[in-house]
């Protein structure tokens, strides 16, 4: 018998090391693009060619790419343009979604649970599905060329209005019945008492938020027009060089870029993970 444990307790053990090797493995892999970044911002444009693998520290470093960006009359623009629609989105988001999952989880209704299954049946339709009619759409109400239409499609997100709903339906009913005893309608007991106690899924939602719209690529490139309102990732590809695409000075402009994001998990990440491990399936 205690071979057997023993025996067993050994195969656990190596699947723990195979699994903790693998996800090294995986860690490398994905953080050597950004290694490769930073290693060629500080490159010419010529060095960049070389094989990144063998000059990871390039032997001179410049800060010639640095120094442009600083003097490009429209990067820290883009930039701006980027934070403003990404704090525009994270509020109304803010607003939307946790009032929706507030009544999916907190009011009773007619065809509540009917409702909420439609909701959650538009997950299965990809944004990149509806760019063209929304495109069209957005051009006859004349939205082209502004950040609203970046800004109020991302407004109602039913991912987490799901991920909210969740959460809320963990918070004991007892305190909205103590709240509607003492007086309290529902949008007291919304504010004074269920937002308090969601404040990791709401920063998980607000780190998502951030990295998907700050990233956010093909909407920006669709819908707005006009080079000096762009946003950061459609301004960067138009960094050029004599020979065609600057890729030192894009490296450059894309490390700059990570640092919001980079300072906003560092100082969330504890939220983050309590959001992402404590938003069960329940109902």
């Amino acid at each position: 018998m205690g071979t057997k444990l023993t025996l067993k307790s050994s195969s656990m053990n190596y699947k723990k090391l195979l699994f903790s090797v693998i996800m090294l493995l995986v860690g490398i892999l994905m953080i050597v693009p950004f290694i490769i970044m930073i290693s060629s911002s500080f490159k010419t444009q010529a060095m960049v060619f070389e094989s990144p693998f063998t000059t990871i520290i390039p032997e001179t470093i410049t800060w010639e790419n640095y120094s442009s960006i600083f003097k490009d009359e429209y990067y820290f623009g883009w930039y701006f343009n980027s934070l403003r629609v990404v704090v525009l989105t994270i509020v109304l988001r803010g607003i939307f979604v946790t009032m929706a999952a507030y009544a999916f989880a907190k009011i009773e209704f007619r065809l509540k649970n009917v409702l909420f299954m439609v909701f959650i049946s538009t997950m299965m339709i990809t944004p990149d599905t509806t760019i063209v009619s929304r495109f069209l759409f957005y051009k006859n109400i004349g939205l082209t060329d502004s950040y609203w239409a970046l800004v109020l499609p991302a407004a109602f997100d039913v991912y987490f209005i799901f991920m909210l709903r969740q959460f809320m339906m963990g918070i004991p009913k007892e305190l909205s019945e103590a709240a509607v005893l003492d007086g309290c309608g529902h949008f007291r007991i919304y504010s004074k008492i269920i937002m308090p106690l969601i404040k990791p899924p709401l920063v998980t939602m607000v780190l998502f938020t951030f990295i998907w719209s700050w990233n956010d690529y093909a909407n920006p490139y669709v819908f707005i027009n006009t080079i000096k309102s762009q946003t950061l990732t459609v301004g960067l590809t138009t960094f050029q060089g004599l020979g065609g695409a600057n890729y030192a000075l894009q490296m450059a402009g894309a490390t700059l870029a990570v640092i919001p994001t980079v300072v906003l998990f560092s100082f969330l990440q504890k939220y983050f993970v309590e959001g992402i491990a404590s938003t069960g399936v329940k109902g």
